[in-house]
Protein backbone atom coordinates (compact mmCIF):
# COMPACT_ATOMS: atom_id res chain seq x y z
CA UNK A 1 0.00 0.00 0.00
CA UNK A 2 1.72 3.36 -0.99
CA UNK A 3 2.14 6.66 1.59
CA UNK A 4 -1.12 8.27 -0.39
CA UNK A 5 -3.45 5.37 0.04
CA UNK A 6 -2.36 4.93 3.25
CA UNK A 7 -2.99 8.53 4.76
CA UNK A 8 -6.41 8.26 3.29
CA UNK A 9 -7.33 5.25 5.27
CA UNK A 10 -6.04 7.04 8.36
CA UNK A 11 -7.97 10.17 8.12
CA UNK A 12 -10.86 8.42 6.77
CA UNK A 13 -10.62 6.50 10.08
CA UNK A 14 -9.91 10.07 12.39
CA UNK A 15 -13.09 11.73 11.14
CA UNK A 16 -15.16 8.22 12.40
CA UNK A 17 -16.31 8.29 16.14
CA UNK A 18 -19.63 10.67 15.80
CA UNK A 19 -22.57 8.76 17.07
CA UNK A 20 -26.12 9.50 16.03
CA UNK A 21 -27.69 8.14 19.32
CA UNK A 22 -29.83 11.18 21.04
CA UNK A 23 -28.51 12.79 24.41
CA UNK A 24 -29.39 10.53 27.20
CA UNK A 25 -32.23 12.63 29.32
CA UNK A 26 -32.50 10.68 32.79
CA UNK A 27 -36.51 10.93 33.52
CA UNK A 28 -37.57 12.56 36.39
CA UNK A 29 -38.70 10.79 39.11
CA UNK A 30 -42.23 9.39 39.45
CA UNK A 31 -42.61 9.87 43.15
CA UNK A 32 -42.56 12.74 45.76
CA UNK A 33 -39.01 13.61 46.83
CA UNK A 34 -40.08 11.95 50.35
CA UNK A 35 -42.32 9.57 51.92
CA UNK A 36 -43.21 11.11 55.18
CA UNK A 37 -43.46 14.60 56.73
CA UNK A 38 -40.05 15.00 58.23
CA UNK A 39 -37.48 16.37 55.22
CA UNK A 40 -34.46 16.76 56.74
CA UNK A 41 -32.46 13.96 55.24
CA UNK A 42 -28.98 12.81 56.12
CA UNK A 43 -25.88 13.05 54.31
CA UNK A 44 -24.79 9.59 54.57
CA UNK A 45 -27.23 6.41 55.75
CA UNK A 46 -24.56 3.38 55.64
CA UNK A 47 -26.51 0.05 55.66
CA UNK A 48 -24.44 -3.16 57.59
CA UNK A 49 -23.64 -5.92 55.28
CA UNK A 50 -25.79 -8.96 55.74
CA UNK A 51 -23.03 -10.73 58.23
CA UNK A 52 -24.00 -7.71 60.69
CA UNK A 53 -27.79 -7.98 60.00
CA UNK A 54 -27.94 -11.75 60.76
CA UNK A 55 -26.34 -12.29 64.19
CA UNK A 56 -26.91 -16.05 64.85
CA UNK A 57 -23.82 -18.15 63.35
CA UNK A 58 -26.09 -21.10 61.70
CA UNK A 59 -27.78 -18.54 59.56
CA UNK A 60 -24.53 -16.74 58.29
CA UNK A 61 -23.21 -20.20 57.50
CA UNK A 62 -26.76 -21.18 55.57
CA UNK A 63 -26.30 -17.91 53.65
CA UNK A 64 -22.65 -18.51 52.46
CA UNK A 65 -23.21 -21.81 51.54
CA UNK A 66 -26.36 -20.22 49.40
CA UNK A 67 -24.31 -17.78 47.96
CA UNK A 68 -22.00 -20.52 47.00
CA UNK A 69 -24.55 -23.37 45.74
CA UNK A 70 -27.86 -21.61 44.92
CA UNK A 71 -28.46 -21.90 41.23
CA UNK A 72 -30.16 -18.94 40.23
CA UNK A 73 -27.66 -16.80 41.64
CA UNK A 74 -25.02 -18.91 39.43
CA UNK A 75 -27.62 -18.22 36.40
CA UNK A 76 -26.79 -14.66 36.95
CA UNK A 77 -23.48 -14.88 37.47
CA UNK A 78 -22.92 -16.70 33.75
CA UNK A 79 -25.46 -14.00 32.41
CA UNK A 80 -22.79 -11.34 33.63
CA UNK A 81 -20.24 -13.36 32.02
CA UNK A 82 -22.13 -13.54 28.41
CA UNK A 83 -22.89 -10.22 28.60
CA UNK A 84 -19.32 -9.23 29.19
CA UNK A 85 -18.48 -11.37 26.12
CA UNK A 86 -21.13 -9.72 23.89
CA UNK A 87 -19.46 -6.23 25.16
CA UNK A 88 -16.10 -7.46 23.88
CA UNK A 89 -17.20 -8.90 20.93
CA UNK A 90 -18.91 -5.74 19.82
CA UNK A 91 -16.08 -3.44 20.82
CA UNK A 92 -13.84 -5.74 18.68
CA UNK A 93 -15.48 -4.42 15.53
CA UNK A 94 -14.10 -0.98 15.50
CA UNK A 95 -10.76 -2.52 14.54
CA UNK A 96 -9.64 -3.75 11.61
CA UNK A 97 -9.01 -8.09 12.01
CA UNK A 98 -5.70 -8.39 10.75
CA UNK A 99 -4.28 -11.82 8.78
CA UNK A 100 -1.09 -13.32 7.62
CA UNK A 101 -2.31 -15.34 5.03
CA UNK A 102 -0.18 -17.80 2.76
CA UNK A 103 -1.25 -19.17 -0.92
CA UNK A 104 -0.01 -21.52 -3.60
CA UNK A 105 -0.66 -22.65 -6.62
CA UNK A 106 0.12 -24.97 -9.40
CA UNK A 107 -2.03 -25.05 -12.84
CA UNK A 108 -1.71 -27.08 -15.92
CA UNK A 109 -2.49 -25.06 -19.21
CA UNK A 110 -3.64 -26.81 -22.30
CA UNK A 111 -2.03 -25.45 -25.60
CA UNK A 112 -5.18 -23.69 -27.06
CA UNK A 113 -5.70 -21.19 -23.37
CA UNK A 114 -2.05 -20.69 -23.51
CA UNK A 115 -0.36 -17.67 -24.67
CA UNK A 116 2.78 -19.19 -26.01
CA UNK A 117 0.71 -21.90 -27.95
CA UNK A 118 2.16 -24.91 -25.73
CA UNK A 119 0.60 -26.42 -23.02
CA UNK A 120 2.50 -25.06 -19.22
CA UNK A 121 2.06 -25.59 -15.81
CA UNK A 122 1.94 -22.11 -14.12
CA UNK A 123 3.01 -21.66 -10.48
CA UNK A 124 2.70 -19.11 -7.75
CA UNK A 125 3.10 -18.35 -4.27
CA UNK A 126 2.28 -15.50 -2.19
CA UNK A 127 1.89 -14.59 1.14
CA UNK A 128 0.20 -11.16 2.82
CA UNK A 129 -0.67 -9.36 5.41
CA UNK A 130 -4.58 -8.43 4.53
CA UNK A 131 -7.40 -6.49 6.43
CA UNK A 132 -11.10 -8.11 5.25
CA UNK A 133 -13.91 -5.91 4.84
CA UNK A 134 -13.23 -3.84 7.38
CA UNK A 135 -16.33 -1.14 8.31
CA UNK A 136 -15.01 2.29 8.53
CA UNK A 137 -17.72 3.79 11.90
CA UNK A 138 -17.72 7.14 10.22
CA UNK A 139 -21.34 7.65 11.40
CA UNK A 140 -21.34 5.54 14.79
CA UNK A 141 -23.17 3.02 14.15
CA UNK A 142 -20.54 0.03 15.72
CA UNK A 143 -20.12 2.57 18.48
CA UNK A 144 -23.62 2.67 18.87
CA UNK A 145 -23.69 -1.01 18.90
CA UNK A 146 -20.49 -0.96 21.67
CA UNK A 147 -22.31 1.38 24.01
CA UNK A 148 -25.49 -0.67 24.30
CA UNK A 149 -23.87 -3.55 25.19
CA UNK A 150 -21.75 -1.98 27.54
CA UNK A 151 -25.33 -0.71 29.69
CA UNK A 152 -26.44 -4.57 28.69
CA UNK A 153 -23.49 -5.69 30.25
CA UNK A 154 -23.84 -3.40 33.47
CA UNK A 155 -27.08 -4.39 33.80
CA UNK A 156 -26.86 -7.81 34.22
CA UNK A 157 -24.17 -6.77 36.92
CA UNK A 158 -26.98 -5.25 38.55
CA UNK A 159 -29.30 -7.96 37.74
CA UNK A 160 -26.98 -10.02 39.87
CA UNK A 161 -26.52 -7.99 42.70
CA UNK A 162 -30.34 -7.78 42.94
CA UNK A 163 -30.42 -11.92 42.79
CA UNK A 164 -27.36 -11.80 45.65
CA UNK A 165 -29.84 -9.24 47.91
CA UNK A 166 -32.78 -11.24 47.18
CA UNK A 167 -31.36 -14.51 47.96
CA UNK A 168 -30.04 -13.76 51.38
CA UNK A 169 -33.42 -11.88 51.64
CA UNK A 170 -35.05 -15.20 51.15
CA UNK A 171 -32.67 -17.36 52.79
CA UNK A 172 -33.28 -14.87 56.27
CA UNK A 173 -37.01 -15.50 55.78
CA UNK A 174 -36.98 -18.96 55.23
CA UNK A 175 -34.66 -19.93 58.27
CA UNK A 176 -36.82 -17.36 60.57
CA UNK A 177 -40.25 -19.15 59.28
CA UNK A 178 -38.55 -22.68 60.07
CA UNK A 179 -37.68 -21.61 63.48
CA UNK A 180 -41.28 -20.03 63.89
CA UNK A 181 -42.41 -22.98 63.00
CA UNK A 182 -40.40 -24.86 65.19
CA UNK A 183 -41.28 -22.83 68.11
CA UNK A 184 -45.13 -23.54 67.29
CA UNK A 185 -44.32 -27.22 66.90
CA UNK A 186 -42.51 -27.05 70.86
CA UNK A 187 -45.86 -24.92 71.89
CA UNK A 188 -47.86 -27.46 70.41
CA UNK A 189 -46.20 -30.38 72.34
CA UNK A 190 -46.31 -28.44 75.60
CA UNK A 191 -49.89 -28.29 74.89
CA UNK A 192 -50.17 -31.72 74.41
CA UNK A 193 -48.76 -32.65 77.95
CA UNK A 194 -50.80 -30.00 79.82
CA UNK A 195 -53.71 -31.95 77.99
CA UNK A 196 -52.30 -35.32 78.96
CA UNK A 197 -52.07 -33.94 82.79
CA UNK A 198 -55.74 -32.39 82.31
CA UNK A 199 -57.50 -36.08 81.10
CA UNK A 200 -55.20 -38.02 84.33
CA UNK A 201 -56.80 -35.41 86.29
CA UNK A 202 -60.31 -35.30 85.24
CA UNK A 203 -60.06 -38.85 85.29
CA UNK A 204 -59.00 -39.30 88.65
CA UNK A 205 -61.78 -36.78 89.76
CA UNK A 206 -64.28 -38.39 88.15
CA UNK A 207 -62.64 -42.27 89.39
CA UNK A 208 -63.50 -40.90 92.84
CA UNK A 209 -67.05 -39.58 91.79
CA UNK A 210 -65.77 -35.73 91.88
CA UNK A 211 -66.78 -35.15 88.13
CA UNK A 212 -68.77 -36.00 85.29
CA UNK A 213 -67.80 -38.38 82.53
CA UNK A 214 -68.50 -35.23 80.29
CA UNK A 215 -65.52 -33.18 81.40
CA UNK A 216 -63.62 -36.91 81.28
CA UNK A 217 -64.74 -36.70 77.32
CA UNK A 218 -63.85 -32.71 77.06
CA UNK A 219 -60.73 -33.55 78.26
CA UNK A 220 -59.66 -36.03 75.92
CA UNK A 221 -60.81 -34.29 73.21
CA UNK A 222 -59.09 -31.53 73.55
CA UNK A 223 -56.07 -33.77 73.91
CA UNK A 224 -56.86 -35.46 70.01
CA UNK A 225 -56.92 -31.39 69.36
CA UNK A 226 -53.69 -30.81 70.30
CA UNK A 227 -52.04 -33.75 69.04
CA UNK A 228 -53.52 -33.01 65.53
CA UNK A 229 -52.01 -29.55 66.19
CA UNK A 230 -48.87 -30.95 67.03
CA UNK A 231 -48.86 -33.12 63.79
CA UNK A 232 -49.58 -30.41 61.70
CA UNK A 233 -46.37 -28.37 62.57
CA UNK A 234 -44.45 -31.33 62.40
CA UNK A 235 -45.67 -31.45 58.74
CA UNK A 236 -45.01 -27.56 58.28
CA UNK A 237 -41.03 -27.70 60.37
CA UNK A 238 -40.34 -30.62 57.15
CA UNK A 239 -41.59 -28.89 54.03
CA UNK A 240 -39.82 -25.29 55.42
CA UNK A 241 -36.68 -27.32 55.61
CA UNK A 242 -36.86 -28.91 52.29
CA UNK A 243 -37.50 -24.92 51.21
CA UNK A 244 -34.48 -24.28 52.89
CA UNK A 245 -32.62 -26.51 51.61
CA UNK A 246 -33.48 -25.94 48.07
CA UNK A 247 -32.80 -21.87 48.27
CA UNK A 248 -29.40 -22.84 50.30
CA UNK A 249 -28.73 -25.98 47.17
CA UNK A 250 -27.15 -28.02 50.19
CA UNK A 251 -28.40 -30.40 52.28
CA UNK A 252 -28.85 -28.40 55.40
CA UNK A 253 -26.73 -28.93 58.64
CA UNK A 254 -28.45 -30.17 62.33
CA UNK A 255 -30.44 -28.12 64.22
CA UNK A 256 -29.98 -27.20 68.00
CA UNK A 257 -32.80 -29.19 69.62
CA UNK A 258 -34.52 -25.78 71.04
CA UNK A 259 -35.36 -22.86 68.99
CA UNK A 260 -34.57 -19.32 70.43
CA UNK A 261 -37.60 -18.05 72.32
CA UNK A 262 -37.18 -14.88 71.17
CA UNK A 263 -36.80 -14.77 67.20
CA UNK A 264 -34.95 -11.01 67.54
CA UNK A 265 -31.96 -13.09 68.69
CA UNK A 266 -31.51 -14.00 64.87
CA UNK A 267 -31.22 -10.14 63.61
CA UNK A 268 -29.83 -7.06 64.51
CA UNK A 269 -31.88 -4.25 64.55
CA UNK A 270 -31.61 -1.76 61.37
CA UNK A 271 -29.83 1.55 61.84
CA UNK A 272 -32.30 4.29 62.55
CA UNK A 273 -33.73 5.68 59.16
CA UNK A 274 -35.38 8.62 58.62
CA UNK A 275 -38.62 8.90 58.05
CA UNK A 276 -38.29 11.16 54.44
CA UNK A 277 -35.82 9.52 52.67
CA UNK A 278 -37.02 6.97 50.82
CA UNK A 279 -37.10 8.62 47.24
CA UNK A 280 -33.35 9.36 48.14
CA UNK A 281 -32.26 5.83 48.60
CA UNK A 282 -33.82 4.30 45.83
CA UNK A 283 -31.03 4.76 43.24
CA UNK A 284 -28.96 2.72 45.43
CA UNK A 285 -31.35 -0.22 44.40
CA UNK A 286 -30.00 -2.29 41.58
CA UNK A 287 -33.45 -3.43 39.88
CA UNK A 288 -33.93 0.78 39.37
CA UNK A 289 -29.87 0.87 38.27
CA UNK A 290 -30.23 -2.37 36.00
CA UNK A 291 -34.01 -0.65 34.66
CA UNK A 292 -31.72 2.76 33.88
CA UNK A 293 -28.76 0.96 32.10
CA UNK A 294 -30.97 -1.03 30.02
CA UNK A 295 -32.59 2.49 29.40
CA UNK A 296 -29.31 3.74 28.48
CA UNK A 297 -29.11 0.53 26.05
CA UNK A 298 -31.70 1.17 24.18
CA UNK A 299 -30.57 5.17 23.64
CA UNK A 300 -28.10 3.52 21.88
CA UNK A 301 -29.53 1.49 19.92
CA UNK A 302 -31.09 4.71 18.46
CA UNK A 303 -28.20 5.08 17.35
CA UNK A 304 -27.16 2.10 15.20
CA UNK A 305 -31.14 2.55 13.72
CA UNK A 306 -30.04 5.75 12.56
CA UNK A 307 -26.47 5.07 10.81
CA UNK A 308 -28.81 2.87 8.65
CA UNK A 309 -29.87 5.75 6.37
CA UNK A 310 -26.34 6.58 5.70
CA UNK A 311 -23.70 4.89 3.36
CA UNK A 312 -21.47 2.35 4.82
CA UNK A 313 -17.98 2.00 4.08
CA UNK A 314 -15.42 -1.44 4.18
CA UNK A 315 -12.11 -1.43 3.02
CA UNK A 316 -10.15 -4.39 1.89
CA UNK A 317 -6.46 -4.46 1.05
CA UNK A 318 -3.06 -6.71 2.10
CA UNK A 319 0.37 -6.09 1.54
CA UNK A 320 2.90 -9.12 0.91
CA UNK A 321 5.25 -10.31 -1.41
CA UNK A 322 3.77 -12.74 -4.38
CA UNK A 323 6.12 -15.03 -6.66
CA UNK A 324 6.31 -18.00 -9.19
CA UNK A 325 8.77 -19.62 -6.93
CA UNK A 326 8.73 -20.07 -2.97
CA UNK A 327 12.17 -19.41 -3.15
CA UNK A 328 11.50 -16.06 -4.58
CA UNK A 329 9.02 -14.89 -1.98
CA UNK A 330 11.22 -12.41 -0.14
CA UNK A 331 13.47 -11.45 -3.06
CA UNK A 332 14.18 -7.67 -4.27
CA UNK A 333 11.14 -6.33 -6.29
CA UNK A 334 8.79 -9.40 -5.16
CA UNK A 335 6.41 -6.91 -3.12
CA UNK A 336 2.59 -6.85 -4.26
CA UNK A 337 -0.36 -4.83 -2.39
CA UNK A 338 -4.09 -4.64 -3.24
CA UNK A 339 -6.53 -1.56 -1.88
CA UNK A 340 -10.08 -2.16 -2.39
CA UNK A 341 -12.46 0.23 -0.89
CA UNK A 342 -15.98 0.00 -1.68
CA UNK A 343 -19.39 1.97 -0.53
CA UNK A 344 -22.91 0.98 0.11
CA UNK A 345 -25.65 3.37 0.09
CA UNK A 346 -28.79 2.76 0.96
CA UNK A 347 -32.07 4.00 -1.45
CA UNK A 348 -34.74 1.39 -0.78
CA UNK A 349 -35.11 -1.39 1.67
CA UNK A 350 -39.20 -1.59 1.56
CA UNK A 351 -39.03 1.14 4.40
CA UNK A 352 -36.90 -1.62 7.20
CA UNK A 353 -34.59 0.93 7.82
CA UNK A 354 -37.34 3.37 9.03
CA UNK A 355 -39.15 0.04 11.09
CA UNK A 356 -36.01 -0.81 12.51
CA UNK A 357 -35.53 3.25 13.82
CA UNK A 358 -39.31 3.06 15.06
CA UNK A 359 -38.59 -0.04 16.81
CA UNK A 360 -35.81 1.37 18.64
CA UNK A 361 -37.39 4.28 19.60
CA UNK A 362 -40.76 2.47 20.92
CA UNK A 363 -38.23 0.26 22.41
CA UNK A 364 -36.45 3.49 24.31
CA UNK A 365 -40.01 4.45 25.15
CA UNK A 366 -41.24 1.03 26.80
CA UNK A 367 -37.67 0.91 28.72
CA UNK A 368 -38.70 4.69 30.26
CA UNK A 369 -42.13 3.45 31.00
CA UNK A 370 -40.19 0.07 33.09
CA UNK A 371 -37.73 2.64 34.68
CA UNK A 372 -40.64 4.62 36.22
CA UNK A 373 -42.06 1.87 37.28
CA UNK A 374 -39.50 0.51 39.12
CA UNK A 375 -39.27 3.26 40.80
CA UNK A 376 -42.60 3.33 41.78
CA UNK A 377 -42.90 0.08 43.00
CA UNK A 378 -39.56 0.70 45.04
CA UNK A 379 -41.49 3.68 46.72
CA UNK A 380 -43.92 1.61 47.97
CA UNK A 381 -41.48 -1.04 49.25
CA UNK A 382 -39.61 1.26 51.14
CA UNK A 383 -43.02 3.57 52.40
CA UNK A 384 -44.77 0.21 53.43
CA UNK A 385 -41.95 -1.16 55.19
CA UNK A 386 -41.33 2.31 56.95
CA UNK A 387 -44.75 2.77 57.82
CA UNK A 388 -45.19 -0.85 59.76
CA UNK A 389 -42.24 -0.83 62.01
CA UNK A 390 -43.77 0.83 64.73
CA UNK A 391 -46.60 -0.82 64.05
CA UNK A 392 -44.96 -4.33 64.43
CA UNK A 393 -43.35 -3.26 67.47
CA UNK A 394 -46.79 -1.95 69.56
CA UNK A 395 -48.15 -5.13 68.14
CA UNK A 396 -45.74 -7.51 69.76
CA UNK A 397 -46.09 -5.42 72.69
CA UNK A 398 -49.89 -5.86 72.76
CA UNK A 399 -49.79 -9.60 71.89
CA UNK A 400 -47.20 -10.50 74.98
CA UNK A 401 -49.41 -8.94 77.66
CA UNK A 402 -52.52 -10.71 76.06
CA UNK A 403 -50.13 -14.15 76.88
CA UNK A 404 -49.38 -13.08 80.34
CA UNK A 405 -52.67 -12.44 80.99
CA UNK A 406 -53.87 -15.38 79.64
CA UNK A 407 -51.81 -17.23 81.19
CA UNK A 408 -52.59 -16.08 84.27
CA UNK A 409 -56.48 -16.82 83.63
CA UNK A 410 -55.59 -20.04 82.87
CA UNK A 411 -54.02 -20.84 86.39
CA UNK A 412 -56.94 -19.22 88.06
CA UNK A 413 -59.25 -21.30 86.05
CA UNK A 414 -57.51 -24.68 87.05
CA UNK A 415 -57.41 -23.49 90.70
CA UNK A 416 -61.07 -22.97 90.98
CA UNK A 417 -61.68 -26.04 89.10
CA UNK A 418 -59.81 -28.42 91.39
CA UNK A 419 -61.64 -26.64 94.46
CA UNK A 420 -64.99 -27.71 92.50
CA UNK A 421 -65.93 -23.68 92.14
CA UNK A 422 -66.00 -24.06 88.29
CA UNK A 423 -66.71 -26.56 85.72
CA UNK A 424 -63.99 -27.76 83.23
CA UNK A 425 -65.30 -26.03 80.22
CA UNK A 426 -63.89 -22.71 81.60
CA UNK A 427 -60.30 -24.17 82.02
CA UNK A 428 -60.79 -25.81 78.27
CA UNK A 429 -61.79 -21.92 77.32
CA UNK A 430 -58.45 -20.45 79.26
CA UNK A 431 -56.05 -23.34 77.41
CA UNK A 432 -57.70 -22.64 74.24
CA UNK A 433 -57.00 -19.22 74.56
CA UNK A 434 -53.85 -19.69 75.82
CA UNK A 435 -52.74 -21.72 72.79
CA UNK A 436 -54.09 -19.21 70.36
CA UNK A 437 -52.05 -16.18 72.02
CA UNK A 438 -48.78 -18.00 72.24
CA UNK A 439 -49.17 -18.77 68.45
CA UNK A 440 -50.26 -15.36 67.47
CA UNK A 441 -47.22 -13.99 69.27
CA UNK A 442 -44.48 -16.27 67.34
CA UNK A 443 -46.61 -14.70 64.29
CA UNK A 444 -46.50 -11.12 65.16
CA UNK A 445 -42.45 -11.59 65.60
CA UNK A 446 -41.90 -13.17 62.74
CA UNK A 447 -44.11 -10.56 60.51
CA UNK A 448 -41.89 -8.17 62.60
CA UNK A 449 -38.10 -9.51 61.80
CA UNK A 450 -39.49 -9.69 57.97
CA UNK A 451 -40.60 -6.65 58.02
CA UNK A 452 -36.89 -5.55 58.87
CA UNK A 453 -35.73 -8.00 56.22
CA UNK A 454 -37.85 -6.47 53.66
CA UNK A 455 -36.71 -2.73 54.32
CA UNK A 456 -33.79 -4.25 54.01
CA UNK A 457 -33.69 -5.49 50.79
CA UNK A 458 -35.87 -2.56 49.69
CA UNK A 459 -33.33 -0.28 50.44
CA UNK A 460 -31.09 -2.17 48.26
CA UNK A 461 -28.00 -2.30 50.63
CA UNK A 462 -26.51 -5.18 52.14
CA UNK A 463 -24.28 -6.65 49.64
CA UNK A 464 -20.86 -4.80 50.30
CA UNK A 465 -20.65 -4.44 54.04
CA UNK A 466 -18.77 -0.61 53.87
CA UNK A 467 -21.16 0.13 50.91
CA UNK A 468 -22.42 3.70 51.51
CA UNK A 469 -26.22 4.95 50.19
CA UNK A 470 -25.78 8.49 49.74
CA UNK A 471 -28.92 10.62 50.01
CA UNK A 472 -28.02 14.08 48.81
CA UNK A 473 -27.14 14.43 44.80
CA UNK A 474 -28.91 13.38 42.04
CA UNK A 475 -32.56 12.00 41.98
CA UNK A 476 -32.95 8.28 41.07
Amino acid sequence: MNRKALTALLATLTVAGCTLAPDYQQPDSPVPATAGDDERIAEQLVLPGWEALFQDPQLQQLIRTALSNNRDLRLALLDVAEARAQYRIEGAALYPELSVDGDGSRQRLPADLSQTGDSEIQTQYSVGLGVAAYEVDLFGRLRSLKQSALQQYLATEEARRSAHITLVSEVANAYLTLQADRRNLRISRETVEAQQESVDLVKGRFDLGLGSELEVRQAEVALETARANQARFKRLVAQDRNALAVLVGAPLPPLPDSPAEDLDTELAALPEIPAGVPSAVLRQRPDIQQAEYSLKAANANIGAARAAFFPRIALTGSAGTASSELSGLFESGSESWSFSPSISLPIFSGGRNRANLDVAEVRRDQNVARYEQTIQTAFQEVSDALQARGSFTEQEQAQQALVTATRRSLALAEARYEQGADDYLAVLDARRELLSAEQELVSVRLQKLANRITLYRALGGGVFPDRAIQLSGRNP
